[in-house]
């Protein structure tokens, strides 16, 4: 049976709202321009065509996100009872969509494709922001963080596409990448194996940096695989670690009870 988590306020709360908020105020009002989308970004170093499908090698490698999305809801889904189990839902709902959203971008790459890759990383961030913020803070408050956390991901994809303005998305993509680490660091455990999380992050980061190598990567391999490919497959390591974190996780004796005290 799950336990309800409410963290009484203290320095935690107020140090993660500055957390998430800053970013976005400096965004803002800080760097105070729009940050419009790159048109570069839609070239990739490997456009060949297979099994009359275009650019295949980058449509073919989000098949990964699928797989893990799938065994990712199939565990959720069995799982009743578990913590933020809706939340864990939606992020792994948003991970399985990336294979058709970004599969459709990379199949035909423009703004307009873009917002359907986006999409579903948007879902599949909130729905870990929310999760993790469920389990730490307030499972109380599980649904109105995960509903909040949508409409502002889902609405910075919308506020780009009408505004050419990437400055919302930003901080959307990045927020959670940042909470992470502060939430394993402030707030006390209340199950095993939350340094998965952390295996999570690194992933993240080497996708990030064989994105940004993608005709280096494409090239050293004598045109085997792009960077933007390797990209894909590093990225869907991420998700696998949150699954295996849950899978393998058994409550902390006493988490609960020190969580609701909380030091202050």
């Amino acid at each position: 049976m799950q336990s309800t988590v409410t963290v009484r306020p203290g320095w935690r709360q107020p140090l993660l709202l500055l957390l998430v908020f800053c970013p976005l105020l400096g965004l803002l009002f800080l760097y105070g321009k729009p940050i419009p989308q790159d048109q570069g970004f839609h070239l990739f170093a490997d456009i060949r065509t297979c099994l009359g499908v275009n650019n295949f090698g980058n449509v073919a490698s989000n098949l990964l996100f699928l797989v893990v999305g799938a065994i990712g809801m199939a565990w959720c889904w069995r799982s009743a009872g578990m913590a933020a189990r809706n939340s864990w839902f939606v992020f792994f709902l948003g991970v399985a969509l990336v294979f058709f959203g970004s599969g459709y971008y990379h199949y035909k790459p423009n703004d307009d494709s873009l917002v359907w890759d986006r999409l579903p990383m948007t879902i599949a961030f909130m729905g870990l922001f929310a999760a993790l913020l469920s389990e730490h803070v307030s499972e109380k408050r599980e649904l109105v963080l995960l509903v909040s956390a949508l409409v502002i991901g889902v609405g910075s994809v919308i506020l780009w596409k009408y505004t050419n303005d990437l400055r919302v998305y930003v901080w959307v993509q990045v927020t959670p990448l940042l909470a992470i680490p502060y939430l394993i660091a402030a707030y006390p455990g209340r199950f095993t194996h939350r340094h998965y999380l952390l295996y999570g992050v690194g992933f993240y980061g080497l996708a990030v940096v064989a994105q940004y190598f993608d005709y280096g990567i494409y090239g050293l391999t004598a045109a085997g695989i792009s960077g933007h490919s390797v990209k894909h497959l590093i990225a869907a390591a991420a998700p696998f670690c949150v699954y295996l974190m849950l899978v393998r996780r058994a409550p902390i004796e006493g988490g609960s009870r020190k969580a609701e005290v909380g030091r202050g």
